[in-house]
């Protein structure tokens, strides 16, 4: 599982890369994103898309991730050593979170989203995705946990979810920084069209009162993560533990989110090294006693509201169209249908 779950991360990594650089124009972005797709496909050289893009990122992009758009070939030659289900489960993951990213990357602004409807939708392209994904990859390494695959699969873009609206409150203010907000405008009682600067529309309640309820729907989220995590045969405790630490340092930092949720600089709300370093030892220890994890969970979210696990309602629906655009806008790159893999789910 190391492997294709290191180099899904890889190619991830890439796309991500091409999508945030400062330096290339936006069509360019969305060419080198679709000319990616067509070298995981076999379409296209993936050492030509290598030579041509590396040059031509930002001065200010990290060496690391130059390094890895120039070694591209490398990682896609892993790709392609895979089988047919961990292969073309990577591709799907890469082809929607690419196409997703360019979409939303040319509407967001300091404005912020429209809705939580939308900020649900940005959040599947980039994080559920990634779920479904990992999710396939699972199913194929055991029968035992493709047997519980619809539950799984149901669950797994709410995990994504949870961890990204985490991620998200908890940069607020560094995203701001840079002129982005990914905060639903409908959630501090703004219009869904204003083009207004969202943060700074708002006085200190209503950003409270909008974190607050931020917070309490990304709780529910992580919720649905431990369920999805509890749902991992106890026997596999490496892919236990693979969810839970991620779970694990997520619901303390959304915890002291809402109990600051006008905070100024997020290292206000970050967990501490040593809260991670006890996090992987307690939640690794615990990994085999679903009581232990449920009692985890309920002791570092202690100040949070209870959870709502149905805030997923409605994210199959997203998987589902995101699924059916993908089959259009990529058709050309192969014969596999991408639906196939969540449409039996």
């Amino acid at each position: 599982m190391r492997v294709p779950v290191t180099n899904a991360y890889l190619l991830c990594r890439i796309a991500d890369t091409i999508e945030d650089d400062a330096g290339l124009p936006v069509e360019e972005k969305r060419a080198s994103g679709r000319e990616f797709i067509e070298v995981l496909w076999g379409n296209r050289s993936a050492a030509t898309f290598a030579e041509t893009l590396a040059p031509r990122l930002a001065p200010e992009t990290l060496a690391a991730e130059r390094d890895l758009v120039a070694r591209a070939e490398k990682v896609v030659e892993v790709t392609r050593s895979f089988g047919e289900v961990q292969r073309q489960a990577l591709i799907r993951c890469v082809s929607l979170m690419s196409d997703g990213m360019h979409r939303f990357q040319q509407q967001v602004g300091l404005r912020g989203l429209d809705s939580q409807q939308r900020l649900d939708e940005y959040c599947y392209f980039v994080a559920g995705v990634v779920g479904e994904m990992l999710t396939e990859l699972f199913c194929e390494y055991s029968g035992a946990i493709a047997r519980r695959r619809q539950q799984l699969m149901r669950l797994a873009p709410s995990f994504g979810q949870g961890l990204q609206m985490t991620n998200i409150l908890k940069d607020v203010r560094a995203d701001r920084e840079r002129g982005v907000c990914w905060l639903p405008r409908t959630a501090f009682g703004l219009s869904p069209g204003g083009q207004s600067d969202l943060i700074a529309e708002l006085d200190e309640e209503r950003l409270r009162a909008g974190m607050e309820r931020l917070a309490v729907v990304a709780h529910g989220h992580l919720q649905n993560a431990l369920s999805y995590t509890l749902l991992i045969p106890r026997r596999y405790l490496g892919i236990r533990r693979f969810c839970l630490w991620a779970l694990g340092m997520a619901v303390p930092t959304l915890d002291n989110i809402y109990c600051n949720p006008v905070f100024e600089s997020g290292d206000e709300v970050k967990i501490s090294r040593l809260d991670v370093r006890r996090i992987v030892r307690r939640y690794g220890l615990m990994a085999s006693s679903d009581v232990m994890l449920r009692k985890l969970f309920r002791r570092d979210s202690r100040r949070l509201p209870d959870s709502d696990p149905s805030v997923a309602k409605g994210l199959d629906e997203i998987s589902r169209n995101a699924s059916v655009r993908a089959e259009a806008g990529f058709a050309e790159y192969g014969e596999h249908d991408l639906h196939d893999s969540v449409s039996a789910n």
